[in-house]
């Protein structure tokens, strides 16, 4: 019998949190009574099995997603008061999957991330073009950006969209598996993107399926089991076997990455095996 795991709570300081939130679909609850926050300045990482909630945890953080009970909270007020602009300028979202306009150029959507910043009075400004001419080189895409989204590869694309996040200039940047569907180099790439902009100063929240890629690129964990906080604190406190087998259901061995030196989850096989 798997004995449960006790939740490490984060004493740093976070403008983004959730107070006891409560998340489902129908009748089906997905996140029961979650309270976490994501440290500032943080590259925190969200792991947990298939179906645990991750994703409808982070689209709540970015107030796609209602709860049910609980609350949102950003700088110490619901988000759910605060104006949509207000929540764009201040987090961006990049979601599991993303659409755009057939033919659309990568300047055009990179473009479209400061719409926040846009309103009846205010239109396209030196501002805005300085925040997308700086999102499109952060993500390597300048040489790219009079090129069609669809005819790139999913690696650029991918970067595309970050550069649309990027240029919103929020603190706070959200991504819903950013490495899905993507080779090794490309995922690499990346996380090392999106680490390259948490040095900056950018607080990032990121749902990652692979502990090695987490470990080694989290700054900050939360595991997830059922809809309900496992384990959260520095990588190298939250991965361990236990975790792993109570949360994945696998038996492992944790060594040292012999490059990074952060926890290395090596398969031994299923706890049931044992």
């Amino acid at each position: 019998m798997n004995t449960p795991l006790t939740p490490t709570p984060s004493l740093a300081p976070a403008r983004l949190r959730t107070d006891a939130v409560r998340l489902g679909y129908a009748e089906t609850t997905v996140i029961h009574d979650v309270s976490i926050s994501i440290p500032d300045g943080s590259f925190t990482v969200i792991v947990g099995a298939n179906g645990c909630g991750k994703s409808t945890l982070l689209r709540a953080l970015a107030r796609v997603e209602k709860p049910r009970n609980g609350a949102i909270l950003l700088d110490g007020s619901s988000i759910a008061t605060s104006s949509t602009k207000e929540v764009a300028r201040t987090i961006g979202l990049l979601p599991q999957s993303s659409t755009a306009p057939e033919g659309i150029r990568v300047a055009e959507l990179v473009a479209r991330g400061r719409y926040a910043h846009q309103s009846m009075l205010r239109r396209w400004s030196d501002d805005d073009e300085r925040a997308v001419t700086s999102a499109l080189a952060s993500a390597g895409m300048s040489e790219l950006s009079e090129r069609p989204l669809d005819a790139l590869s999913g690696g650029q694309r991918q970067r595309a969209w970050i550069a649309m996040a990027l240029a919103r200039e929020a603190p706070i940047l959200l991504l819903d598996e950013p490495t899905t569907y993507l080779d090794i180099a490309h995922q690499v790439s990346v996380l090392e993107l999106i680490a390259r902009q948490n040095r900056q100063g950018t607080t990032v929240a990121a749902v990652l399926h692979d502990l090695n890629q987490a470990a080694r690129y989290g700054t900050h964990m939360i595991a997830l089991k059922d809809g309900r906080v496992a384990a959260v604190g520095p990588p190298a406190e939250v991965i361990t076997p236990s975790m792993v087998r109570e949360v994945f259901d696998l038996e492992t061995v944790i060594v040292p990455d012999p490059v990074a030196g952060t926890p290395m989850v090596v398969a031994v096989g299923g706890a049931e095996a044992t």
